[in-house]
């Protein structure tokens, strides 16, 4: 599932994704959107973007998520500074890319945290 505001950059993740096998749930631009569609699918993975559209950011998304999921997550942001970074280790994050993001970091962060890549 990618979860990303800017729908450009979120295709391009998407094609990403199923270059590397993975059917992928796209075009999510709010958090709370992030979160019905997460229990309604039950994603293998997601793909978190920390600045979203409207009210809530992709962490906080993150932390209602984890009231019902332990699915793994990466983030992919443009945010680095120590303050999201933080926020972030509350959710148990899988990887925290910065962007821009190419084929290759996704790629080698599934690779370190899942054996069937």
């Amino acid at each position: 599932m990618i979860v990303e505001d800017d729908l450009i950059l979120n295709l391009l993740y998407e094609s990403y994704l199923e270059k590397l096998g993975y059917d992928a749930e796209g075009e999510l631009v709010y958090g709370k959107t992030a979160i019905e569609v997460a229990k309604r699918i039950s994603p293998d993975l997601i793909l978190m973007d920390i600045s979203l559209e409207g009210d809530m950011d992709g962490i906080d998304a993150m932390k209602e998520i984890r009231s019902f999921s332990d699915v793994p997550v990466i983030y992919i942001t443009g945010n680095s500074d120590p303050y999201h970074v933080q926020r972030a280790k509350e959710t148990k994050y899988l990887d925290y890319l910065v962007k821009p993001i190419e084929f290759r970091d996704i790629k080698e962060s599934l690779e370190k945290n899942f054996d069937h890549i």
